[in-house]
């Protein structure tokens, strides 16, 4: 078991659901937390929570898409706290859009957040923790990396490739005591689906609609912390859709069965 305190952990996506919960939850262990998001005042908010709890933390705003933005995070996180343990890249937003028509500009500055705004903060770590021969990387992808959902292609894509990118890249760096880690959590009771009806124009109608698959930002963080107290390659918050997740590449024909019952009802309910 790694003991966590003292050990700096820079969280982007902090300001709220999963970033701000393992925000907090990491504090709680002992480490100094670098704040990354776009909102200042929801941030300082974040960190008031985490300084009222004993713990310690800084804010620092920008986007994940910039990559300046994310030298400069890790330039202020190493003059406050020193040498940075691990990273969380958690920032990323979905949509509910059909893939066939979906914009080229819509696809790419999805990808642009949460795939490429991983990389820009992940990769320069990485570089540092091979250097000193420790530290531990994460990516916070989704359980539909392993499934590509009706329209939420763009969405699943962008997971996925977080997810091979783990993959491969933490078998290239272990020999340098440096350990990468994918985060699968379930729908999850955050501001995403709010964010994601917005951009989807109307209410979603294949997730986020219910409660009967969602969990708490608190379940996934703690998952996250565990991770980090004791590394693994994948974070899974549920094992009924790990296994949904591995049969459904084990039988591609039920799954795209399932699908395609899916989308008719989707159909029948919108008059199609």
């Amino acid at each position: 078991m790694i003991e966590l305190k003292a050990k700096p952990i820079i969280i982007t996506g902090a300001s709220s659901g999963i970033g701000k919960a393992s925000a907090v939850a990491c504090a709680r262990r002992g480490m100094p937390v670098v704040l990354f998001a776009r909102s200042q005042d929801k941030l300082e908010a974040v960190k008031g929570q985490i300084e009222r709890d004993g713990g310690s933390a800084i804010v620092v705003v920008g986007a994940v898409e910039d990559v300046d933005a994310n030298l400069e995070l890790i330039a202020k996180a190493e003059e406050a706290f020193g040498d940075v343990y691990a990273v969380l890249a958690n920032a990323g937003y979905g949509a509910e859009v059909e893939c066939a028509s979906m914009s080229i500009e819509d696809i790419r500055a999805m990808f642009e957040v949460n795939f490429y705004g991983s990389l820009n903060l992940i990769q320069p770590m990485v570089a540092k923790f091979r250097e000193r021969g420790s530290g531990h990387a994460l990516m916070v992808s989704s359980v539909l990396s392993k499934i590509g959902l009706p329209y939420y292609g763009a969405y699943c894509a962008s997971k996925a490739a977080q997810d091979h990118f783990c993959r491969g890249m933490r078998h290239e760096v272990a020999k340098d005591g440096v350990f990468v880690s994918s985060v699968h959590p379930v729908g999850t009771k955050t501001e995403f689906f709010n964010e994601a009806a917005k951009r989807s124009g109307g209410q979603l109608e294949f997730a986020g609609s219910g409660d009967r698959f969602m969990q708490s930002p608190e379940k996934v963080a703690s998952a996250i912390v565990k991770c980090l107290r004791k590394p693994k390659g994948e974070v899974w918050t549920s094992v009924g859709a790990r296994f949904a997740m591995g049969a459904s590449v084990m039988m591609p024909g039920m799954t795209d069965f399932a699908l395609r019952r899916m989308v008719g009802k989707r159909a029948m309910g919108s008059g199609q």
